[in-house]
C-alpha cells in the first residue's frame, strides 16, 4: 500500500494538477471559450447523418482546408484572390499595395479569429513544445487561408448578386454566368456547414481596405444574407456583426414577429403530447399559413394554427441539422430553431400530414413524395435536447387545452363527416327534410285527435 501511496505522490500528472490548480486563470479559460463561434461537430450528432457536415465543393477555413476531395477549387479561389487584388487596386490612394493592407488588416484580429476555431490552438501545440518559427509558419498559414477564403467568398457572392458587373471571361468556370449556374448552389450548401465556416469580421477587414469605410457591418451582414437566402426577412441593422453565414441564416429565419411569450416552468403545461396535424386537424384545428416567413411565427387563435410556409427541397436538411447543431454547441445561441423542427417533426407522422399542410401551403413539397418529406422531418429531431423554458410552449399548451374540450372534438367530427363534400351535405340536407316532413305529418295526424276531443 505504502509503495502505491509513495508512486502516486511522485506522479509528474499529480505535479502538474496541483500546478494548475494553483496557478491557473479561470476568467482566462472563461475568455477563451467565449471568443468561440466555428465547431467540430461531435460523433454523436455527425454519426446520424455525416453527409449533412461535410463541404462537397469548397473549404472555408481550416477544418476542412486540404481536404483532397475540395483541392479543385483551390484554383479559383487563388484566382478569386488575384482578381480582388487587381480591381481594388483603382480603389483608395495608398502607398501600399493592397495585398500589404488585407494581410496587415486581417492580421490585426489575428488573435480573435484564431480564438474563433473551437481547440485551432491546442492543435497548433498538441505534443511536444513547438518551435516558435514552426508557430509563426501555422499563424502565416492561418492569415493566408483567411485572407484568400475571404476574397473568394466576396468575389462569388457579388458576383451571384449582380451588386457589380461581372468583369470575369465568359467562360469562367465559376464566375461565369454558367460557373455559376453549376457551382453556386454547392458553394451555397457548403457556406452552412457547421464546420466550414468562416467569421466575418475577415470580410469586414477586406471590405473596409478595399473601400476605406471602416463601418461595414450592415453591409456584410446583408451581402450575405441576400447571398444565402434572398427571400429571407431582412436583417436587422444596428445590431452588429454577425459571427459567420449560418448565423446570419439563423438570424433572417428567425427576424420577424416573436412567438408567444415563454411558459415557466413551474407553470408549463403537463401534457407533453404534440399531436399530428391530422389528429389536431380531427380535433377541430384548422391551418393557416402565418404572414411572415420567421420560425417563430407560429400562433393560435381561435381555432387555427398558424405556420410559417416552408420550401423543404434538397437542402433543408443541411440547413436545418447545421442551425441545430450552432445551436447545440454555441452557448447563448437559443433553442429557437431546435423547438421549431421538434414541433414540425412531431406535427408531421405520416404522408398524409404533409398532404394536409400542402393543401394549406404551409408546406411546399419539392423533393418528391409527401412520404419522403415525412422521412426527412422524422430524420431532423433525433437525440434532440430542448430548453426547459422553449419557444414555443405556449403555442403547445394553448392547442392541447383546445383539443382537451369535447365540444370542439363534436364539431370537427359533424364537419368532417357531414360537411367534407356537397354530396354529404345535399345527404344530411335531405336526411333533416325528411325528418321535418315526419315530424309534422305526425302532428297533423295527431292533432285532428285532441280537436275532436
Amino acid at each position: 500500500m505504502a509503495s502505491w501511496r509513495t508512486a502516486a505522490e511522485e506522479s509528474a500528472w499529480v505535479v502538474e494538477v496541483e500546478k494548475a490548480a494553483r496557478h491557473g486563470d479561470p476568467s482566462a479559460e472563461a475568455a477563451r471559450w467565449r471568443r468561440h463561434s466555428v465547431y467540430r461537430v461531435p460523433a454523436c450528432i455527425k454519426d446520424l447523418n455525416r453527409r449533412a457536415y461535410r463541404p462537397q465543393v469548397v473549404s472555408l477555413g481550416p477544418f476542412h482546408h486540404g481536404d483532397p476531395d475540395l483541392l479543385p477549387m483551390e484554383e479559383h479561389k487563388r484566382r478569386a484572390l488575384l482578381h480582388f487584388l487587381r480591381r481594388g487596386g483603382a480603389g483608395p490612394s495608398t502607398s501600399r499595395p493592397l495585398a500589404q493592407l488585407a494581410a496587415a488588416a486581417v492580421a490585426d484580429a489575428a488573435e480573435q479569429l484564431v480564438g474563433a476555431y473551437q481547440g485551432l490552438a491546442d492543435e497548433w501545440r498538441r505534443g511536444t513544445p513547438p518551435e516558435p518559427e514552426a508557430l509563426a509558419k501555422k499563424r502565416e498559414w492561418f492569415l493566408e487561408m483567411m485572407v484568400t477564403d475571404g476574397c473568394f467568398l466576396l468575389e462569388v457572392m457579388r458576383t451571384a448578386s449582380g451588386w457589380e458587373a461581372n468583369d470575369y471571361a465568359d467562360d469562367d468556370p465559376v464566375f461565369s454566368g454558367h460557373g455559376l449556374l453549376y457551382n453556386v448552389p454547392y458553394i451555397r450548401r457548403d457556406m452552412i456547414m457547421m464546420e466550414n465556416q468562416l467569421p466575418l469580421l475577415v470580410l469586414e477587414k477586406l471590405v473596409a481596405v478595399e473601400s476605406g469605410i471602416k463601418e461595414n457591418e450592415d453591409f456584410v451582414n446583408r451581402l450575405v444574407q441576400r447571398f444565402l437566402s434572398p427571400t429571407a426577412w431582412p436583417p436587422a441593422t444596428g445590431v452588429g456583426l454577425a459571427l459567420h453565414p449560418l448565423d446570419v441564416l439563423r438570424r433572417s429565419l428567425l427576424a420577424g414577429p416573436a412567438a408567444s411569450p415563454r411558459t415557466p416552468p413551474e407553470t408549463a403545461a403537463t401534457d407533453d403530447i404534440i399531436r399530428s396535424a391530422e389528429e389536431l386537424y380531427e380535433a377541430g384545428i384548422r391551418f393557416g399559413r402565418s404572414p411572415t416567413s420567421s420560425l417563430l411565427d407560429i400562433r393560435f387563435h381561435g381555432g387555427v394554427l398558424y405556420l410559417p410556409a416552408i420550401a423543404v427541397d434538397d437542402t433543408t436538411e443541411y440547413i436545418l441539422l447545421n442551425l441545430m447543431a450552432f445551436e447545440r454547441l454555441h452557448a447563448g445561441a437559443g433553442n429557437d430553431v431546435t423547438a421549431y423542427v421538434f414541433f414540425m417533426d412531431n406535427m408531421i407522422d405520416s404522408a398524409r400530414d404533409v398532404a394536409l399542410l400542402t393543401a394549406r401551403r404551409v408546406v411546399y413539397n419539392t423533393v418528391g413524395s409527401d412520404k419522403a418529406v415525412a422521412r426527412l422531418f422524422s430524420g431532423l429531431s433525433r437525440d434532440v435536447v430542448l430548453e426547459p423554458e422553449s419557444a414555443l410552449d405556449g403555442v403547445h399548451r394553448q392547442v392541447n387545452a383546445y383539443c382537451r374540450r369535447r365540444w370542439h372534438r363534436w364539431r370537427a367530427n359533424l364537419v368532417h363527416t357531414y360537411f367534407r363534400s356537397p354530396w354529404s351535405f345535399l345527404s344530411l340536407a335531405a336526411a333533416v327534410f325528411l325528418l321535418v316532413l315526419t315530424v309534422m305529418q305526425t302532428v297533423y295526424t295527431v292533432l285532428p285527435f285532441y280537436k275532436g276531443g
